[in-house]
């Protein structure tokens, strides 16, 4: 448990000093290039397992690296007949590359491939090499056609910007079909809060300091998903000291340079804050705020380089900086004015 408790630490959310509570059933494995925990009330060890059980078969479905997922068959061949959970997940990625201007791309996968960020052969790539493979990132070209799903030969798919979410909101549904109607998923660092604590109180999500140790703040959280996303959490060094991110700007094929440290996520769908929390990052502080203010369907928190926590007025009520936060809170409204 103690060992449990240290490794997430490391995660971009984590949960305090891991605490259990009367009646709770948990269960906590790895999956997905990451440590999953799930805690639930009420409940046996044999939904525990059958939510695990569901998590490995959707990696085996979308794991870019799995030589027989749907995914690696469609990269390989340019075309495969999803099953039900891959045609739902890519129609949903697709919704929001398209509602983020390209700011997400689920095409990205060459480029992070090149980068080293798949594999972990890191090299720093120059801007033709890199602008060339931006050129063949396009979620667009990603098409459902009678024969099933279509891609181009040199273009190459990679869901990890949204299967944890996605895995998040199929699991919640599966403890609500089973009467389930309190639980904490933490897939990774993609928390999903369903219901509330034994007590009636909200669960307590602390957020994690991108450019330090210890959490900034904590956010109550009842029946939605917090997820957080930052170019600190994969990245690497050239021989002269300069950091790149993993997360890419699918405009230049390179990590982003958007000014900001991280961007928190909250709203009642898993795929929908995992996808955003990417898109909004790339898109800097400017372009989340405005797309912030043309939705109603997430609240946000964004980190920025230059010391700013920017919190969307419908979390300032419910995230509490902590006592030595280094970042001046602001918080953004939704009438410019």
């Amino acid at each position: 448990m103690k060992r449990l408790c240290l490794l997430l630490l490391s995660l971009t959310l984590f949960l305090g000093a891991c605490e259990r509570v009367p009646g709770e059933q948990s269960l906590s494995f790895f999956a997905m290039d990451t440590y999953m925990d799930l805690r639930i009330i009420g409940g046996d060890a044999a939904l525990l397992a059958s939510l695990k059980e569901k998590t490995e078969a959707l990696e085996a479905l979308f794991s870019v690296t799995r030589e027989n997922s749907e995914i690696s068959v469609l990269n390989r061949d340019g075309h495969v007949i999803p099953s039900e959970d891959t045609e739902a997940i890519l129609k949903k990625a697709l919704a929001l590359c398209e509602r983020s201007g390209g700011a997400l791309d689920i095409t990205i996968y060459p480029a992070l491939l090149a980068w080293g960020f798949t594999g972990g052969s890191f090299q720093v790539l120059s801007p033709a090499e890199s602008q060339e493979l931006a050129a063949k990132t396009d979620y667009k070209k990603l098409v459902f056609t009678e024969k099933g799903l279509e891609l181009p030969g040199d273009m190459a798919v990679d869901l990890g910007a949204v299967a944890k979410g996605y895995t998040a909101d199929v699991l919640a549904r599966m403890l609500q079909e089973a009467g389930i109607q309190q639980a904490l998923l933490d897939l990774g660092g993609n928390i999903l809060a369903l219901g509330t604590k034994t007590d009636g109180s909200p669960w307590q999500i602390g957020l994690r300091d991108p450019a330090g140790e210890g959490i900034i703040g904590r956010l109550s959280a009842r029946d939605e998903a917090v997820v957080t996303s930052g170019s600190y959490e994969r990245s690497f060094q050239d021989a002269a000291g300069r950091r790149y991110g993993h997360i890419l700007d699918p405009a230049t094929g390179r990590p982003a340079e958007s000014g900001l440290l991280s961007v928190t996520v909250v709203g009642r769908e898993g795929l929908l804050c995992d996808g955003l929390s990417t898109a909004l990052f790339v898109l800097g502080e400017e372009g989340a705020i405005a797309l912030w203010r043309a939705s109603s369907d997430f609240e946000m928190i964004l980190i920025s380089e230059d010391g700013k926590m920017l919190i969307s007025e419908g979390l300032q009520d419910r995230f509490q900086p902590g006592e030595n936060c280094p970042y001046e809170k602001q918080i953004i409204k939704r009438n410019e004015n």
